[in-house]
């Protein structure tokens, strides 16, 4: 049986790779700096956070300063992350800002709910701060995604030299939040009433997630976080699951030392895929356009690590196949989504960064 899948898989991956050759690759903009998250605005414009603390409002490839943004705390992987519009943002103009707050000593993921006024934010508030601070300025996480419920996901990393808390609900290192779009816990989260920090996680046991995609034909919420020395991971997130890390886990420390022992224990969720040796997974998007009809259903993985992009093929929620696309962009990529127009966009993290559109090249 085993073998028959394998085959199955085979003949699905190299009957989409000639198909899948048929698009080109268009710059919509570059000189963005290190460039982490973009959004599709109603008129076809974008939004781009910037990690060392701007947003570049993009119209007819032109970029300019989006004002009245949060200071951030731009050191080691701090700064901004992902932006993210409200889903009524045609009515009330709000945007969602996933951002590094801080000093060295003393920082945190936070979220900024403002209102986009041309290229201004205004009447911005700060609707959530991780808890307690931690020092250092690795895994912040800071992937946003809206349920259709109008609940605010968001991700959090474990702050590296913190990963044990993964494992507890009293703070939010390492977690999968959720939040109402002004911050407060919904009553039916699965940690709800066991303590203010509790009741807003979703799921636990993570490690520095920066990918997060919702289907929405399913509800079905796709999760992939960085592993150590391998061990990236992609997970289905479940109310109130354990993720595992760093209890369990398919890497080792970046000296060789090892983490655990264990690759599965009883209570915590095993992964759809993991990766050994790492890619570095960054940006996630389960494509449902029609630009490109091979590839619907299919959720796109962008690598830092590995400078191109992972087009793993599904069936429900099991990974049967993975494709290597885009390589010849030639830089890390940070950011991957489908737009409303059905193509493809990335962001490629430089100083020179740029957003490029993936369309079929006829």
């Amino acid at each position: 049986m085993l073998r028959l899948l394998t085959a199955a898989a085979a003949l699905l991956l190299a009957s989409s790779v000639v198909r899948a050759a048929d698009y080109t690759l268009e710059t919509v903009a570059s000189d963005l700096d290190l460039p982490w998250s973009v959004a599709f605005l109603p008129d076809g414009g974008f939004l781009v956070s910037e990690r060392p603390g701007g947003i570049k409002l993009i119209r007819d490839g032109d970029a300019s300063p989006v004002t009245g943004v949060p200071d951030t705390h731009f050191a080691g992987q701090g700064g901004f992350f992902d932006v993210v519009l409200d889903p009524d943002f045609a009515e009330n103009g709000l945007v969602y800002l996933a951002y590094a707050e801080g000093n060295r000593r003393a920082n945190r993921t936070a979220v900024l709910r403002a209102r986009l006024d041309g290229n201004r934010l205004l009447d911005g508030n700060v609707i959530f701060r991780a808890e307690p601070d931690k020092s250092g300025v690795h895994h912040y996480g800071g992937r946003l995604a809206f349920l259709d419920d109008g609940t605010l996901l968001l991700t959090t990393g474990e702050g590296y030299s913190r990963k044990d808390e993964a494992q507890s609900i009293d703070g939010h290192f390492g977690k999968v939040v959720r939040i109402h779009s002004d911050g407060t816990a919904p009553a039916d989260n699965p940690f709800a009433g066991q303590g203010s920090n509790a009741a807003k996680v979703l799921s636990y046991g993570h490690r520095n997630p920066q990918g997060l995609a919702v289907d929405p034909a399913t509800g079905r919420i796709w999760l992939h976080e960085h592993g150590p020395r391998g061990g990236d991971e992609v997970n289905v997130i479940e109310a109130g699951k354990n993720y595992g890390w760093p209890a369990i886990t398919y890497g080792v420390d970046y000296s060789g030392a090892i983490i655990s022992p264990h690759t599965e224990l009883e209570g915590m969720e095993q992964p759809q895929k993991y990766w050994d040796p790492s890619i570095a997974p960054s940006g996630l998007t389960l494509y449902t356009g029609d630009a490109f009809p091979e590839w619907r259903g299919s959720l796109f993985v962008g690598a830092l690590k590995d400078q191109d992009v992972r087009r793993l093929s599904l069936s429900g929620a099991d990974v049967v196949a993975e494709e290597i696309l885009f390589a010849e962009i030639g830089e890390r990529i940070r950011d991957v989504r489908t737009g409303p127009d059905g193509f493809l966009y990335v962001l490629t993290d430089s100083r020179d960064g740029r957003l490029i559109r993936i369309r079929p090249r006829q």
